[in-house]
């Protein structure tokens, strides 16, 4: 919504020369502002900026994309009014750790009308160490018809290695290396804002440590971040502590920003350490490291059966054998065995609901109740039943704990993230954190339990990932910020996607901008594809 007028230029012409007769910065602002006009003003709202200062009534006034004046804006005038007496305005949503792409170039999803709903602005794409690492090319897609929200990206990691040695677990050559720096090297020159791993995943789980510190050097030659689904969240391999240790580790060898992503205690066996986790990282804070984390405000995860379950050995070769040990009768008892270990570690088959197939919306254990066998043969057994094309393995693993989730979340170095992915309405059985994640920590944890401040949490999800990864002009209310933005009814703003009822989109969002363009008004989509491929800038 950009609506050049003859009044705007006129206010443009008066300010060139107020300039020029030496009247800029406070003389100039101090000047009457009745001759002032915008694109749009968002008049007396309670304004949140995401700095982390105090909530304070005001007024903004957005002019080609961009937010020209904040504060006491008095006589201007623009194209379009919002009155926003009883509204909050707050900076667009950033999610760090998105799972949107490719979804989102689905031509029936290029709107994110479920990120939106959430207050979402902008996503970073290529988590976990997996996605496209033609970056030039998921660029173009973006852009070209484009989407809804703002995407920035990561190189990954797993691709990236997958890319050059395939699934093997073992450590890379020399020269094999040298080919992943050149990957690594390729995004980061395309402006991707850093290196994303999954090693917990295969095949990011066969690289050593020192081969992602090659790699991260790469990245922090760019003023890139690492961003880590780390090796371990529960007690699987090295442990919690092992795996936050390695990220410090990463950021210490490379000089690296590092973050933890979506970080958690996964399982009883490990509830409680949060509490080491957080001496951990403030110790190497302390150290002069920037060590960082997000999360996502539910007491499930989301993964896979592959993912939750079968042990990373058995994923192992030129193109993965898991089928072919699953029949073998010499690796069969070993799989199946370690297999029982890891569900031990997810707190048994009830907590573990399908979310796509057939069985979305059960438990592991109701279909295996079903059919008369026990919950590792039904999940084998689900699995080739996925290969044949007629069911999904993907969970929704609960396995985190109240008490971990709220020390986490209180931490000031926590930033806020989905992990969700996009799904057409009434498809499957998802999480509903991709439909409701950031109202949910405003609603349950800001609102009703008192865990944080307003004010800090819309510092996580706006202000402090865009420092932290290096996004210009976002995640703040400011002259010369990028004009995405949204007015929010906190009365109102809340999640409504129940793990039952997974596909609800969140309330309480009346206007949403994505550079300076109305996506959402009065409460309605208008369906402008306003956002934009960013890139990080050296």
């Amino acid at each position: 919504m950009l609506l050049p007028t003859a009044r705007r230029h006129a206010a443009r012409g008066l300010a060139t020369l107020l300039v020029a007769a030496g009247l800029s910065g406070a003389a100039a602002a101090a000047r009457p502002l009745a001759a002032q006009s915008y694109d749009l003003i968002i008049r007396g709202g309670t304004l949140v900026d995401g700095s982390g200062s105090p909530a304070r009534a005001g007024d903004v006034a957005i002019d080609g994309g961009r937010i020209a004046a904040v504060g006491d804006l008095g006589a201007a005038t623009a194209d379009r009014v919002i009155e926003a007496n009883g509204l909050h305005v707050f900076p667009g949503f950033i999610d760090t750790h998105s799972h949107a792409m490719p979804a989102l170039l689905r031509d029936e999803l290029r709107t994110a009308q479920p990120l939106l709903a959430q207050g979402i602005t902008t996503i970073f794409a290529n988590p976990d160490g997996g996605g496209t690492v033609d970056l030039a090319d998921q660029r173009a897609r973006i852009r070209d018809p484009g989407v809804g929200v703002n995407v920035g990206a990561f190189v990954p990691h797993g691709s990236v290695r997958r890319a050059v040695l395939g699934m093997q677990a073992r450590e890379a050559t020399p020269e094999e290396l040298d080919r992943m720096r050149t990957i690594v090297r390729d995004g980061m020159d395309g402006g991707a804002f850093g290196l994303s791993s999954g090693l917990y995943y295969s095949p990011g789980s066969y690289a050593p440590t020192g081969e992602v510190v090659e790699l991260a050097k790469v990245a922090a030659g760019y003023g890139g971040v690492y961003q880590s689904h780390i090796r371990d969240e529960s007690d699987y391999s090295i442990g919690l502590m092992g795996a936050v240790d390695e990220v410090i580790e990463i950021s210490r060898g490379s000089g690296i920003t590092g973050v933890v992503t979506h970080i958690k205690a996964l399982g009883p066996r490990v509830w409680g350490q949060s509490a080491d986790v957080v001496r951990r990282i403030e110790e190497a804070r302390a150290e002069g490291l920037a060590i960082y984390a997000d999360q996502y405000p539910y007491e499930a995860s989301g993964t896979s059966i592959v993912g939750a379950l079968v042990p990373r050995w058995a994923l192992a070769g030129e193109g993965g054998n898991l089928y072919e040990r699953m029949e073998d009768p010499a690796e069969r008892p070993r799989l199946v065995a370690e297999m029982w270990e890891n569900l031990d570690r997810r707190g048994g088959a009830d907590r573990l609901m399908l979310q796509g197939g057939p069985h979305g919306g059960r438990t592991l254990q109701d279909v295996a109740d079903d059919r008369g066998v026990d919950a590792i043969e039904t999940a084998l057994a689900l699995l080739v039943e996925a290969l044949d094309g007629g069911g999904g393995t993907g969970l929704t693993s609960f396995n985190m704990n109240d008490e971990d989730i709220a020390r986490f979340m209180s931490q000031p170095w926590m930033m806020t993230s989905s992990d969700g992915s996009l799904w057409v309405p009434g498809e499957g059985h998802p999480h509903p954190r991709g439909f409701g994640a950031f109202p949910r920590r405003i609603r349950k944890y800001v609102l009703e339990e008192g865990v944080t401040t307003l004010e800090r949490a819309i510092h996580a999800m706006t202000a402090l990932p865009a420092r932290v990864y290096g996004i210009d002009g976002r995640g703040v209310l400011e002259p010369g910020a990028v004009a995405d933005v949204i007015v929010v009814d906190l009365e109102r703003f809340r999640d409504t996607a129940e793990y039952d009822d997974p596909h609800g989109l969140a309330e309480g969002v009346e206007y949403s901008l994505v550079n300076g363009t109305l996506a959402i008004d009065e409460g309605r989509f208008t369906d402008a594809l306003a956002g934009e491929a960013i890139v990080k800038t050296q």
